[in-house]
This record gives structure tokens, sequence and C-alpha cells, in this order.
């Protein structure tokens, strides 16, 4: 896969596209990652990429032409170029949409400034998302953000295959709960003692403690992920008795 971002600021990419996961990935050629400079597309002295809106109004929005001139160079360079802009107006992101996203050839993320940008540039879009509803600086940190959900999902980019698939929001065995509560040594520590039954050996009740306490904090912490959730008609009933006691009342669909 090839990752590629439009930026003004190129530059803020390097320390976290060759730190952990993301650096090991991209030495071991799992994934390509290119910034390009959007102002390498002006043509006036002091390479300007954003200018007054229309009809007035604070701040200045990103100009329209360098965009577009750089899409047409960078698009057509290698097939498969999926086009995402980040703007409030997208798509919220999730780990359905990171993997899908994960199957893409290639992946060319817009990144915004200032007030945002020519409603024109959109064009060029094949999909527009948002992380939050919350305002940045900017899209790079957005892309950031996709780009390592993204390449978390890609083969041989974690030690262990199983790790994408055996965590909070993964659609895979734990079917779209949070991921249950994990220790480590020491087994004791200021009186806060680790689960017996992680220290039994026995796998099948292990497994069986951690889908109960996988459901039991999703119940409390994100009741809003149970309707959604992958649930047994058993697991139903248990999870709308954990809301009434966390939440009060409410019923997840069957």
């Amino acid at each position: 896969m090839k990752i590629e971002a439009l930026t003004v600021f190129p530059g803020m990419f390097d320390d976290v596209m060759s730190t952990s996961i993301l650096g090991r990935a991209r030495e071991r050629g799992i994934f390509e990652f290119e910034a390009h400079d959007l102002r390498d597309w002006t043509h006036d002295r002091h390479r300007t990429v954003d200018d007054a809106p229309y009809g007035g109004g604070q701040g200045m929005l990103m100009k329209v032409e360098p965009i577009a001139e750089a899409l047409d160079d960078i698009i057509p360079r290698t097939p498969s170029c999926h086009v995402v802009f980040f703007t409030p107006c997208g798509a919220r992101f999730d780990q359905h949409v990171a993997e899908r996203l994960a199957s893409q050839e290639r992946i060319l993320f817009v990144c915004g400034r200032y007030e945002g940008m020519d409603e024109r540039a959109y064009a060029y879009a094949d999909e527009c998302l948002s992380i939050g509803d919350y305002v940045l600086t900017g899209g790079e940190l957005a892309a950031m953000v996709v780009t390592d959900a993204i390449v978390r999902l890609l083969p041989g980019a974690l030690g262990d295959e199983q790790s994408s698939k055996d965590e909070s929001f993964a659609t895979g065995e734990r079917g779209g709960l949070l991921e249950y509560a994990q220790y480590t040594r020491p087994a004791t520590f200021r009186g806060q003692d680790v689960p017996e039954v992680l220290l039994s050996g026995d796998h099948a009740r292990i497994a069986q403690w951690r889908r109960h306490d996988a459901l039991e904090r999703t119940c409390r912490w994100r009741p809003d992920l149970i309707d959604a959730a992958d649930l047994t008609a058993e697991e139903c009933l248990e999870a709308a008795v954990l809301i009434e006691r966390y939440h009060g009342s409410h019923t997840p669909e069957e």
C-alpha cells in the first residue's frame, strides 16, 4: 500500500511515519509514505495557498488552483488512487472505515488548513471523512490518525496477527465490544490483585472471563456500542441488566 498526503507542512509527518509500528512497517516495505508540499504547485513569489473568502468573513480559505493542479499531477502517477479529504461534513471515521481503507492500494489524504478550503476542491474527493466533532488546526493530524489505524491492519504490520483482531472496536472475535481489562506482574499491587482466573492456566475459563469483562466494560463506558455488537441472546439480556445498573433503563436491540 502507498499512503500520501498533500499538505502545506510536509515535515509534520517525519517523526510519526518513522516511529514505532509505523516506522517498522515502513522499513519492512509493508507500506510507503510520501508527503507532497502543496506550495510546489503555486506560481507567485510568496507561494500563496490561501486567500480571503468571497462574501467576507473571518480567516482565510485555501485556494482551489494549487490543490487542483497538485491533484492533476499526483493522481495519475500510479493507478487506483483513492482521494480522501477531511471536513466536518465528512463521514465519521471508525474501525469499519479503517478496515475498508486498508484494502486500498493507494490513498491520498488532502490536508486542509486555515478556515477550510474552496468548496470546488472537493470535486476531487472520492470520500470525505471527519475524525470527530471538534476543531483541529489542520488535517495533518487527522491524516496521521487514520494512517495509524489503517497500517495496524496491514498483514505483517503487527508482530502478532491476532492483535488487530482482538482490540477494542474490532469487528472480529470480540464482535464490536471494548477490549477486556489486562494485567501483568506483579500479581498484587498496593492492595489490588489480578483476577484469580487469569492465574489459573484454564484457557476456557480465561476466555469466558474476558468475554464477560469486555461486555461489562462496554456496557459501563460505551453503552452506545451495544446495539451494534455481535451478542448472543443471553448476552443481550446480561447487557440490559448491566446498562440498567450503570445508566438506567435501556434495552439492546436483538
